[in-house]
């Protein structure tokens, strides 16, 4: 049997349906997310990290895992010190496979539930030796989590900047500076009922959480960086219809902030797009769900705000930041940060 969407509820639910006692996980990459749901089946889990031999991991997706790792008793992961870009949902009972899934589906939050995009396939029982004698090799060149060698996070640098000048902008390829702001009549000033103080709106009778806030993703930002927001996925509507057209999904994605907090991020809006030549529709706004005031609220705390009160440009200089800086960790993984480096221009 073929999987191509739920693919999160069939992975965690599928120890039901088999008498098995462990559930190992090979993926190419892993997010913290599902890690942690892991803690709430009555079996234990293994999950190994198989691109680590290849690509490594930035310190900032390395301390979320080891810090699941540290606290999650039936919950082990390993990194694998040769490249494995497999992904392979294997349960065994008493050593033995019973029942796997395999496919392109990463062990991450934007892999296991964005339809269509990534599928899981049933093995037939003439796999299950082949298989099992296969991940053997694998675990064998495998180190816990804790022993792993690290990369430092990426930080952003921007120089030669001159507007009046006409030099053109410099910028780190892989680390985005998002700005919290916009520029009005030569001016920076965060909106007023749009942005980061998206729920202000609730103010003027709209139906928002008054810390409801999002990040826009600018148009500018989608030419420089054409892989690390991806273009939006249509889905159908309507499975029985293939005349139908179907809507933009909104990706899920999970989101690791410098001071280790880590939240459900989704990428969403569309805006029609030309980048690297083509033309497609992309995501125009980041947000926290399923509660959209849960990054505003995060914001205001680490300002100083109180909650429900709007954000301005002054408060964001006084703060000492008004970027985030986002990276790309693995599959629909992010690290924002938004510590203040007084050595660091704004």
């Amino acid at each position: 049997m073929l999987f191509y969407q739920n693919l999160d509820k069939i992975v965690f639910n599928r120890n039901r349906l088999f008498k098995c006692d462990e559930l190992i996980v090979l993926s190419g990459y892993v997010g913290p997310t599902p890690v942690r749901q892991l803690s709430e089946l009555p079996i234990k889990s293994t999950v190994i990290y198989g691109m680590y031999g290849c690509d490594g991991i930035q310190q900032s997706l390395h301390s979320a895992l080891v810090a699941e790792n540290e606290v999650l008793k039936n919950v082990d992961i390993l990194y694998s010190t040769i490249p494995v870009h497999s992904k392979c949902y294997i349960w065994r009972n008493k050593g033995e496979v019973v029942h796997a899934l395999i496919g392109s589906a990463n062990f991450s939050t934007n892999g296991l539930t964005t339809p269509f995009k990534e599928v899981l396939a049933e093995t037939s029982i003439d796999t299950f030796d082949p298989l099992n004698d296969y991940l053997r090799k694998v675990i064998n060149e495998t180190i816990p989590c804790t022993e792993a060698v690290v990369k430092s996070n990426k930080r952003s640098f921007r120089f030669g900047e001159s507007v009046a000048g006409g030099l053109e902008q410099e910028y780190d390829k892989d680390v985005c500076a998002m700005p919290l702001y916009i520029i009005e009549k030569g001016e920076p000033i965060v909106p007023r009922q749009s942005g980061i103080n998206w729920g202000m709106a609730k103010l003027s009778g709209s139906h928002v959480n008054i810390n409801d806030a999002y990040i826009r993703i600018g148009a500018d930002l989608l030419e420089k960086y054409p892989t690390m927001f991806p273009k939006k996925q249509v889905c159908p509507s309507d499975s029985s219809s293939v005349a139908r057209i179907g809507h933009r999904h909104n990706d899920n994605i999970e989101i690791l902030w410098d001071d280790g907090a880590t939240m459900t991020g989704l990428l969403e809006g569309s805006i029609p797009k030309v980048v690297d030549g083509q033309k497609a529709n992309y995501p125009k706004q980041i947000s926290t769900t399923p509660k959209k005031s849960e990054l505003g609220k995060y914001l205001r705390s680490r300002m100083g705000i109180s909650e429900g009160k709007a954000i301005s440009y002054a408060d964001l200089v006084a703060y000492g930041r008004t970027t985030i800086d986002v990276s790309l960790q693995g599959d629909g993984i992010y690290y924002f940060d938004f510590s203040v480096d007084k050595n660091k221009s704004l």
